[in-house]
């Protein structure tokens, strides 16, 4: 598979979570953040474990194993509870439009630790997307949630953690394998925050799920946790960190349209206006010469 492949399956995956938005902004106001994060990826890991003893993969090794225990504690534990913690402030489509700022947010984490060049280009893609999207944000406040400035920034914060994840985790699957990677990495965040959920108590929230939710849940842990992040560390092993983030702009656009037919968010103006200055900024950054 050349990174043309990866690309496409991490627009599979961003396509995933677009819809894991919807389903956790769905449940969200009715429970505990921390456990909607041990259902999906918690879940996830449950559901991903038996496949990867029966498939027998390549599994992180040596020094590896702490970092990737690191890695998937920050991501899958910590990243998580910022990004259920945001959709209980904000809407689907707010939510979702900071969420997409990653590709650039990887981009310049990237040029920062000296693993990517950030020329003239990109950092005017950088500025364009950012820049669009906290104009949209400001300019449509009126009509958000109460609150929403809040889970605005909480999200866009939470994308340094997602791309520190991108930026770091294309070795570590090189040299184990994207299942093996995957699943200890997911383990250690979602098992942590199983065993938070068991020791608080909160997991009895989950007897009181209706058809519905339990539903939304089963989507949460294996559509928005096991394939969604299968098909994203895959696509890492086959494309750039850079290329891969880029595709976290179909999550808006999922989240957009399921967000107003399934539960009748309002998309503004301005909102679309930012996905766009968000698609600009991206093909100024990943586009011309230099380009990666």
């Amino acid at each position: 598979m050349d990174h043309r492949g990866g690309v496409l399956l991490a627009l599979l995956s961003s396509a995933l979570g677009g819809g894991a938005a919807v389903a956790t902004r769905f449940l969200v106001g009715g429970f505990d953040p921390v456990l909607l994060a041990a259902v999906r990826f918690g879940g996830g890991a449950l559901l991903l474990l038996p496949l990867a003893l029966l498939l027998r993969p390549r599994w992180p090794a040596g020094r590896d194993v702490l970092a990737v225990a690191a890695l998937g504690f920050a991501f899958y534990g910590v990243f998580i509870v910022i990004y259920n913690l945001s959709l209980s402030y904000t809407s689907v489509a707010r939510g979702t439009l900071a969420l997409s700022t990653l590709p650039l947010t990887t981009m310049a984490i990237g040029a920062v630790l000296g693993l990517e060049a950030l020329t003239l280009r990109k950092s005017a893609g950088i500025v364009l997307a950012m820049g669009g999207v906290a104009v949209a944000l400001a300019a449509s406040l009126q009509g958000a949630p109460e609150g929403a400035w809040r889970g605005d920034l909480l999200m866009a914060g939470g994308t340094v953690c997602m791309a520190l994840y991108n930026v770091f985790a294309r070795p570590y699957v090189a040299r184990s394998s994207a299942m093996g990677f995957l699943v200890m990495g997911m383990a250690a965040g979602g098992g942590a925050l199983i065993l938070i959920c068991l020791v608080s108590g909160s997991w009895r929230a989950l007897e009181t799920f209706d058809g519905a939710q339990a539903l939304a849940g089963v989507y949460l842990a294996a559509g928005g946790g096991a394939l969604g992040f299968w098909l994203w560390v895959v696509a890492l092993r086959h494309a750039s960190p850079t290329q891969v983030a880029g595709t976290i702009a179909v999550n808006p656009l999922i989240g957009m349209v399921a967000g107003v037919l399934l539960l009748g968010e309002p998309v503004t103006l301005p909102l679309v206006l930012g996905l766009v200055a968000v698609f600009a900024g991206i093909w100024v950054s990943t586009t011309g010469e230099g380009a990666s």
